[in-house]
């Protein structure tokens, strides 16, 4: 992990409902490359929102978002270009049901960036193979378990070669056993170096892998550290009470 920031967010407000329901309240956090960011809270505490307005899947109300030195947030720049350079799995697999995983796969990379058939192909074996579901590349979305399609989900964002992988509660949706699998693929991403922003319940996930944990409320950023501090020793009561009911 270096010191270098990739992401920067500058008072970030997202207001629904005609401004009746305030999702993110002013919030300020930096992402620096090859880290692992974990963010946790209860429901409705705004992370998942947070996660989406990094890609502008959410566009915010106000403030700033800067990827790679660029305000993303400017409506002049073309956010298809940065989204490109930033994977996102979600709890629902969005898996094309009538393509296979294979094609799955490698319709962006031949698309968007402009691969060959065969280089996309060799790539997305290659991804398959790590993450032991070669032998699925012609199977269909249908054929495959929950975990099976989250770790394709991860894989075929992975196609894109992107600086940064966002992870919106990626084991959520699945049965507990199959949680494991998908946790140890993210676990070998962190530890290649891939730069990530995890929404999660997985306590134990944030413990061991996250180099920094946010925990959020109401909207906003209530306190962050290392997973140390944040588990040991948090100083907001907020924080406590919250991982008082989760651990």
């Amino acid at each position: 992990m270096t010191t270098e920031t990739i992401i920067s967010v500058r008072g970030l407000e997202k207001h629904f409902n005609e401004g009746k329901l305030k999702a993110l309240r002013g919030v300020d956090a930096d992402i620096h490359k090859g880290e692992v960011v974990v963010v946790i809270g209860p429901s409705g505490s705004g992370k998942s929102t947070f996660l989406r307005c990094l890609n502008l899947l959410e566009e915010p109300t106000k403030g700033k978002i800067t990827f790679e030195n660029v305000d993303i947030t400017d409506p002049k720049v073309n956010i298809n270009i940065h989204r490109q350079k930033m994977g996102m799995v979600f709890q629902h697999f969005n898996l094309f049901p009538h393509m296979t995983v294979l094609k799955n796969m490698t319709l962006a990379p031949m698309k968007l960036l402009k691969k060959s058939k065969k280089e996309a192909e060799e790539k997305a074996m290659a991804l398959l193979k790590r993450v032991n579901l070669a032998d699925r590349a012609n199977a269909y979305p249908s054929q495959l378990s929950g975990g099976q399609k989250q770790r394709i989900a991860i894989v075929r964002a992975l196609c894109m070669e992107p600086q940064v992988m966002l992870f919106d509660e990626p084991t959520s949706a699945l049965d507990p056993e199959m949680v494991g699998e998908v946790l140890d693929v993210m676990k070998h991403l962190a530890e290649e170096g891939m730069t990530m922003v995890v929404v999660t319940h997985e306590m134990g996930f944030a413990r061991e892998v996250a180099d920094r944990v946010i925990f959020m409320d109401e909207g906003q950023i209530v306190e962050e550290g290392t997973p140390d501090q944040i588990f040991s020793a948090p100083t907001q009561q907020r924080t406590k009470d919250f991982l008082n009911k989760v651990l």
